[in-house]
């Protein structure tokens, strides 16, 4: 019998991430899963754990003997965090590679990129936190890795608005802000429709260029507008702009925060330090004694054993799990149909509900989770920069929803005086 030896390595910034080798027999060639993923520019840090979870899983398969008999082989290219280089990847990854399964890269702009192509070619799409894309598309092959229920846009914010909701005195006025591109125009338009349930006055409301760099003068135009809430949906390099703008500024309110990516990555965490203290921000999964699902912290230990080789976030707190969870429900649902076909696959997914490292998961009509389950955390007690600290409970307090809250909220919000 033939033995055919098939390789895909990743680099990422000069180094090897991970190699995916898998052994097949002729009759038995392996299945391929393709994606873009970030390894470098603006969302880097996310896409590039991403690929450790998917190695992790891949390797635990193929030590398993496969799926369907036949091994894993992961074929991955850089998107660059750039949406412009996503069409002709999943053209590649689908005539020329001739993957049998897709995958989004990480986050909404890139995935946004990839639909029409998988539409059209009537793939399977399982996503990777890609905020309420598929109220566009409305594709029924289509499934999103990222628990904000079933309406995303109103959800992503509503713990920060019914939390500010409870405080005595009520707040009356908020500000919202964020960049110029798709998630955060989602996230805003949610925020300023759950600030008008609540009755709040929205005093500033304003985008910046996604590239910006000046976040000084924008939080002094926030400032002057003396608002109770403010609300920011920003992507990691201006996430932290907007932190330390604050503390340079002298800017504080009751609540500050909500929909900042990057402040989950350990890199993050490290610059900011202290900075960070009695800041919001929406997270998925942080260890808290209320998040403590069959299997996560086994995958974390072997995700960082793996990290600092590669080079990776050392915490894996965020989307590694997810990542990993992602491809579970993807292994149970081939299992179960005992097929590769996009269509029976699909349906599989919607009629079912999928066990994973980050708890059950069951998925709407629209792709979306049937039950949201963002968290919003409050950083407490953080003192210097070292990174151990993230690892343990009572640094990154849940507030809301209340079944997984571990602590209570804390007001206000106060930059550090110099």
């Amino acid at each position: 019998m033939t033995t055919v030896t098939r390789r895909q390595t990743f680099s990422i910034a000069g180094g090897v991430l991970a190699t995916v080798a898998s052994s097949a027999t002729a009759q038995a060639a392996p299945i391929k899963i393709g994606c873009g993923m970030a390894l470098t520019g603006g969302l880097a840090a996310g896409g590039k754990a991403a690929l450790v979870a998917y190695q992790i899983w891949a390797d635990e398969v193929n030590a398993k003997g496969g799926l369907l008999g036949r091994k894993i082989e992961l074929v991955s290219y850089d998107d660059q965090s750039n949406p412009s280089t996503v069409p002709g990847i999943y053209s590649k990854l689908l005539d020329i590679d001739k993957v049998d399964v897709v995958v989004s890269g990480y986050a909404t702009v890139p995935t946004a990129a990839a639909m029409p192509l998988v539409i059209q070619r009537g793939k399977l799409f399982l996503s990777l936190f890609a905020l309420a894309i598929n109220e566009q598309f409305k594709y029924d092959r289509y499934f999103q890795m990222q628990p904000t229920g079933p309406d995303s846009k109103v959800e992503f914010s509503r713990g920060f608005f019914e939390l500010a909701g409870k405080l005595t005195p009520r707040p009356t006025t908020v500000a919202v802000v964020g960049a110029d591109a798709e998630f955060s125009q989602i996230a805003l338009e949610g925020a300023r429709e759950n600030a008008k349930k609540a009755n709040m006055k929205v005093v500033y409301d304003r985008t910046y260029p996604p590239n910006n760099q000046d976040f000084g003068s924008i939080v002094r135009a926030i400032k002057a507008t003396n608002p109770d809430l403010l609300y920011i949906a920003s992507y990691p390099p201006d996430s932290a702009g907007m932190v330390r703008a604050m503390h340079e500024v002298g800017f504080g309110a009751r609540m500050v925060g909500g929909g900042m990516i990057g402040l989950q990555f350990a890199a993050f965490k490290t610059q900011l330090g202290p900075m960070l203290n009695n800041l919001l921000a929406y997270d998925l999964y942080v260890p808290e004694p209320t998040m403590n699902f069959p299997g996560v912290q086994a995958f974390l230990v072997k995700y960082r054993e793996r990290a600092a080789a590669a080079g990776v976030d050392p915490l894996g707190i965020y989307i590694p799990p997810f990542a990993y969870a992602e491809m579970q429900v993807l292994e149970q649902a081939v299992n179960a149909v005992k097929s590769l076909d996009d269509k029976k696959l699909a349906e599989y997914i919607h009629a079912n509900k999928f066990s994973t490292i980050v708890g059950d998961i069951k998925f709407g009509a629209n792709g979306e989770w049937e039950e949201s389950r963002v968290l919003l955390v409050q950083y407490r007690g953080v003192a210097g920069n070292d990174i151990e600290q993230f690892k343990q409970p009572g640094k990154q307090v849940i507030v809301h929803p209340p079944k997984f809250q571990s602590g209570e909220l804390a007001v206000p919000f106060e930059p550090i005086k110099k």
